[in-house]
């Protein structure tokens, strides 16, 4: 017995065990993760008022869900509200109730139900910035965390322009938004604003416990250029862990979990595929069973990439610069051949292991993309910018908001997909 024979055959099994043993984890794997394919297109929904400067027009740069919004609402399965912004110049906040979304096959706006205002736009960041110019603002709503009594809106708010700054951007309020108490600003770790200060969203209680220490809000950025990272970057924050509230200047604990090398960097560590003008405006963690993905939404750059004018007139990279008149209408800036609204799918399991330090924050890259043009209301050219904005989830029942620039008029245009479970 145990001639060469068996010893070759028992051999060969143990081997098609172990082959079926790493397919079967693959498998297992792959199943955790939710795919393009596992998001169903509800539709769309109006925002309310007008498009004047004191209302929605020209907003929507962050969204946030919020659970016990609207309890008198009707019982249409949309319970809950949204926390957004309005008008970019002065960034004012409203709480709106959740319409049933609507596919409207030839896209017409009248197809569409609207929102109810729940509270009426107000400024909720107090004194605690100044004047920003073409400010980036971020939004998430938090039950009650640690020591705190009662749930909190935090945010984020900073410049365009930043220049490598590391000052104090983030801050908390009250959801009422007639008394918003808000607190802050404290800054995020010894990190540049550019990768911090644009999208908030809520992180998974148990994923956070496990690989943050209980860090459950996930804060990031991405700026053109490459001036930062040159794709989009997340840090996983908690706020109360230090204070009720952190003073204001505190710099909080943060955790990466994404980020790339921004273009002053020698390494070419960036995003597959980047452009400098892309633009990654929002982002979400969906959960749906066991199955998991965190998300990223904006404008994607495709083709050639140059910075100018729309109609490929290059800026000049060296002083002096010539006389090089503005094209009529057009606005100089990072652009590309052609422009696409999509949505980059994340593997959770690869950001647990840059927390934990067995990978880079540059390692991973997206497993799936999604476009979202086809169901966009108001995209008419190619080279069109800022096709979506803001992004947030409900994970109850699986609901994910995107909202899509100025399709209503000026105003946003929130749609509404559902994740299969």
């Amino acid at each position: 017995m145990g001639g060469p024979a068996w010893r070759m055959a028992f051999g060969m099994a143990l081997l098609a065990g172990a082959i079926g043993v790493a397919w079967g984890e693959a498998a297992r794997q792959e199943e955790e993760l939710i795919r393009p394919a596992d998001l169903e297109y509800r539709g769309a929904f109006r925002l309310p008022g007008g498009d004047g400067e004191d209302g929605w027009a020209w907003g929507g740069q962050a969204i946030a869900y919020w659970a016990a919004g609207d309890p008198n609402g009707p019982d249409d399965g949309h319970p809950g509200s949204l926390f957004g912004t309005g008008h970019a110049w002065q960034q004012q906040i409203s709480e709106i109730s959740l319409p049933q979304p609507v596919v409207s096959r030839t896209k017409n706006l009248k197809d569409l139900n609207t929102a109810g205002t729940l509270q009426p736009f107000r400024n909720i960041r107090g004194g605690l910035f100044g004047e920003l110019e073409q400010a980036r603002v971020g939004l998430a709503c938090l039950p009650a965390q640690g020591r705190q009594k009662t749930p909190k809106l935090y945010f984020c708010w900073g410049p365009h322009m930043h220049e490598g700054e590391r000052v104090p951007s983030h801050g908390w309020c009250e959801l009422n938004m007639a008394e918003p108490k808000p607190a802050g600003p404290w800054r995020i770790g010894d990190e540049w604003n550019y990768v911090t200060t644009h999208y908030l969203f809520p992180i998974p209680q148990a994923w956070a416990e496990r690989h943050a220490s209980g860090m459950c809000l996930a804060t990031g950025r991405f700026r053109d250029g490459g001036q930062g990272s040159q794709g989009p970057a997340l840090f996983a924050i908690g706020p109360w862990l230090d204070g009720d509230p952190p003073a204001a200047g505190v710099r909080l604990k943060a955790v990466p979990l994404l980020r790339y090398s921004p273009v002053t960097d020698d390494r070419p560590h960036t995003l597959k595929d980047y452009h400098h003008s892309d633009e990654w405006s929002g982002g979400a963690w969906l959960t749906a069973g066991r199955k998991s993905a965190v998300v990223f939404v904006g404008t994607k750059g495709e083709g050639k990439c140059w910075y100018g004018f729309a109609n490929g007139v290059v800026w000049p990279d060296e002083e002096p610069f010539p006389a090089i008149p503005d094209p009529p209408n057009d606005q100089r800036g990072w652009w590309s051949e052609r422009f696409v609204g999509r949505m980059l799918f994340y593997d959770p399991r690869e950001l647990a292991e840059v927390a934990q330090g067995r990978k880079k924050p540059f390692e991973p890259q997206p497993y799936a993309t999604l476009d979202l043009d086809a169901v966009l209301l108001g995209v008419k050219i190619r080279q069109q910018w800022f096709h979506v904005g803001g992004a947030c989830f409900d994970p109850q029942r699986g609901f994910l908001y995107v909202v899509e620039c100025r399709a209503d008029g000026d105003k946003p245009l929130p749609h509404v997909w559902r994740v299969k479970p």
